[in-house]
């Protein structure tokens, strides 16, 4: 057996241009439709692997927003302005060559075994070509699928804002992760704690695929033979070059997860739903309900109100991590040869990567952060003295940062002026050891510290805009993120502290 990590341990992308750097854009075309494949990659593994079944028809829907970065990138923008397009992201149109699939999968949830899951309101059109090669498109919200288990397969119109501003924002910060094309909305009553309207969101990946794929096949169906096809089809599809073996591949992953949760931790984003289906086999940021962006710096901070026990905090998201990953090799297990107990050694010094590959990052980025040009010994201990205070005085995350490249102006959102003035007489005689210039410096940190990112309260004043059938708010904000590292003094109340009343909002995982 794969013993499980301990809960608070603490360790330390690959991916297409698509989900990666936002700099990376593919070239405008003039397609008016998309060139949808044969099968999408599970699809195309068999029925075992998920049901083929049309989305739902969506009453009066009509346009909340659309990426039209990410449309570029596709090639799909003249589409995207059109009729039809409405209607096929509606889910009241099977596109010409599309084939709606929902894939089925297990997990543990809040570290509990929760057996068979599965795409439970959403519902993959297929995978279209495009300039930046083969992508997934998905539908979330379009109705129920053999995997809804008790719940309705509808999204809200709150949830699909906040994922599509979420998936954008995320990427134009330069962390990996899937991208939100479109979000579709209608007056259709849809029942939470309240009656909401119904709401659609267009999810873009090179592939979905999630750790809960292969425990499916591994723990519920106990299906070797079909877990060594999606093994042998992955490696294949999604990680050519790779060794064959399932030591290699868990170590690709391990690697790619190190560095993803480092970049979130540098962020200050918190994903509030690490359960194993949500964790993503390419390394995305995938699933966003409710995640959120820190305001006052409080690594225990959790921002899942469902969360009782602060499982997936801020701080426990790297433990959390390494613990989805033993899962995923428990899942592996099966698939190895000779003595249990040394296929287990095998996949477990699979995992050790994961470690230092955090740490890695996680020191390489803090440096960036600082401005520093080089590498001293020392910068750890700079660096988590930096955010020890911050904790203590409950600093702002994103503004802290942000001032910290006039460090006067740093001084200012520090409650112990004492303390931060000792420690930024260290980080002076830092900078004067490299002989770093202040305004090279200061350029440097506002590419890597960004000015806006996407609070709750944004979020939620472009919701209430939006429930009010204002959806302007949504897209002038989507436009703010874009340029998350850029000063936009038009928009300088987006990038200022929190009011008041954002400390009383909740989010949850009906969110």
């Amino acid at each position: 057996m794969i013993p499980p990590a301990a809960t608070r341990r603490r360790g330390a992308g690959d991916n297409v241009s698509l989900v990666n750097a936002p700099e990376a854009l593919a070239p405008l075309t003039a397609a008016t439709t998309p060139r949808w494949r044969d099968a999408n990659f599970l699809q195309s593994l068999g029925p075992a692997f998920g049901t083929d079944l049309p989305p739902r028809a969506l009453a009066t829907p009509h346009w909340l927003a659309r990426s039209e970065r990410l449309a570029q990138a596709m090639g799909l923008e003249a589409w995207l302005a059109s009729d039809d397009a409405l209607e096929v992201l509606a889910g009241n149109r099977v596109p010409e060559g599309g084939r709606p699939f929902a894939s089925v999968y297990s997990g543990h949830q809040f570290g509990v075994w929760a057996g068979q899951l599965g795409d439970g309101r959403a519902l993959l059109l297929g995978e279209v070509d495009t300039p930046a090669g083969a992508l997934e498109v998905q539908l979330k919200g379009s109705g129920l699928t053999p995997y809804s288990r008790m719940g309705d397969g509808r999204a809200v119109l709150r949830s699909s804002i906040r994922e599509f501003l979420g998936s954008e924002a995320m990427h134009a910060l330069g962390i990996p992760t899937t991208r939100a094309l479109a979000v579709v909305g209608s007056p259709q009553p849809v029942r939470r704690e309240t009656i909401e309207s119904a709401a659609v969101v267009t999810r873009v990946a090179p592939s979905f695929l999630r750790f809960g794929h292969f425990e499916h096949f591994a723990h519920t169906a106990q299906d070797t033979a079909a877990l060594r096809q999606l093994f042998d089809a992955a490696v294949h599809r999604y990680f050519p070059g790779l060794d064959p073996t399932p030591a290699a591949l868990l170590e690709e992953v391990a690697r790619r997860t190190a560095r993803l949760i480092a970049q979130w931790q540098l962020v200050g984003f918190c994903h509030g739903v690490m359960n194993t289906d949500n964790m993503s086999l390419l390394g995305l940021t995938i699933d966003y309900g409710p995640f959120g962006f820190l305001d006052a710096f409080d690594p225990n901070h959790v921002c899942n109100h469902s969360d009782d026990q602060g499982r997936y905090s801020y701080a426990r998201q790297p433990g959390i991590g390494f613990w989805n990953l033993h899962a995923l090799a428990q899942a592996m297990l099966p698939l190895m040869d000779g003595a249990p107990e040394a296929a287990s050694e095998q996949l477990l010094a699979a995992l050790d990567p994961f470690k230092a590959e955090f740490a890695s990052a996680m020191v390489a980025g803090l440096r960036a952060k600082l401005g520093l040009a080089a590498a001293r010994d020392d910068d750890p201990a700079l660096a988590d003295d930096l955010l020890r205070l911050m904790a203590e005085d409950r600093t702002d995350f994103t503004i802290a940062w942000r001032r910290l490249a006039h460090i006067d102006a740093a001084r200012d959102v520090f409650l112990q002026r004492e303390k931060f003035d000792a420690w930024a007489v260290r980080y002076s005689e830092r900078l004067a050891w490299e002989s770093s210039a202040d305004a090279e410096r200061a350029a440097r940190m506002n590419r890597i510290n960004p000015k806006f990112v996407l609070r709750n309260h944004l979020a939620q004043t472009a919701i209430e805009a939006a429930q009010r059938g204002e959806f302007g708010e949504t897209e002038r904000l989507l436009k703010v993120l874009e340029r998350p590292f850029d000063e936009q003094p038009e928009h300088e109340a987006d990038a200022g502290y929190p009011p008041d009343w954002a400390s009383q909002l909740e989010v949850s995982c009906s969110s």
